[in-house]
């Protein structure tokens, strides 16, 4: 990555039939199978039968996979509107499909700076086309891997000050790492880095019921790259010392709902929260 800011070109978008150097279409991949569900384009034969054959054994995940841009919309107005963020290092990216980190927190704050994280070759071709931000902000893209945080938060010292709160957003990939001490020591490494009034946001996979574990075991052996879930008592150690915004650690959907939106469903196989480090 560039020592200074700088924002990805209008490059034309690759399209899956275009594949990108490093991509492997006989394996799925957690990305492109996240972005069939909700709709986009940029997946594969591979990704798509992995998809289908993960919803007919446990078909709640097309929802839990809108929650989860709800969610992220939620959370984004919050730390703008109310906690006065203005920088974000969202790790995890995934494809662009819906609204994105960037675009919700620049429509709020145009001088907003993003900077993303993935080491998926497609998400970062369509990341060099797709993450344009405003021309007030920064939005950049790190080539990295989740379990390499020095790495990232050096890189991400290119686009992004340190030494000002960061909103941190790991969502929905902290299941990749299975080793519970090992995610933890990721996430607390990442926000030791940062300073007093920096925001976690993270949600995950929980463990609820046999369709869920049925669907992610079938899924896990298909050689993608595994993803656990946790119960929600471990979810909630990701915010040890952090202080929790309300609602807390609950199912997505019972996020901050807005007033004015019908009433919400209830409990899902999905659970998030925003903390405070103090």
């Amino acid at each position: 990555m560039s020592e200074t800011p700088r924002t990805p070109g209008n490059a034309d978008v690759p399209a899956a039939t275009d594949t990108p150097p490093g991509i492997d279409t006989r394996v799925p991949h957690s990305a492109r199978i996240w972005n069939h569900w909700l709709g986009g384009k940029d997946n594969y034969p591979v990704d798509r039968e992995a998809g289908e054959a993960f919803r007919a054994l446990y078909p709640e995940i097309v929802e839990i996979a809108r929650y989860s841009r709800v969610f992220l919309g939620r959370a984004m107005r919050y730390l703008v509107e109310d906690a006065g963020i203005r920088q974000f290092l969202d790790i995890g990216t995934g494809l662009p499909a819906v609204e994105t980190t960037h675009q919700l927190a620049q429509r709020l704050a145009p001088e907003a700076r993003v900077v993303y994280v993935d080491n998926d070759p497609l998400v970062l071709a369509h990341a060099r086309a797709l993450l344009v931000g405003t021309p007030e902000g920064a939005t950049d893209y790190v080539d990295a891997d989740l379990r390499d945080p020095d790495h990232i938060l050096k890189a991400a010292t290119g686009t992004l000050d340190l030494s000002r709160p960061v909103g941190v957003m790991l969502m929905g990939v902290m299941g990749h790492v299975p080793d519970d001490d090992e995610a933890l020591a990721i996430v607390r490494h990442l926000m030791a880095a940062l300073p007093s009034g920096s925001h976690l946001t993270l949600y995950d996979g929980t463990d609820v019921g046999e369709a869920a574990h049925a669907a992610q075991d079938d899924y896990n052996e298909g050689g993608a790259v595994p993803y656990i879930l946790r119960s929600r008592e471990r979810l909630a150690r990701f915010f040890d010392g952090l202080e929790l915004v309300e609602p807390g650690l609950v199912s997505l959907p019972r996020w901050r709902p807005e007033i004015a939106e019908p009433e919400e469903r209830g409990e899902m196989n999905a659970a998030g929260a925003v903390a405070r480090k103090p």
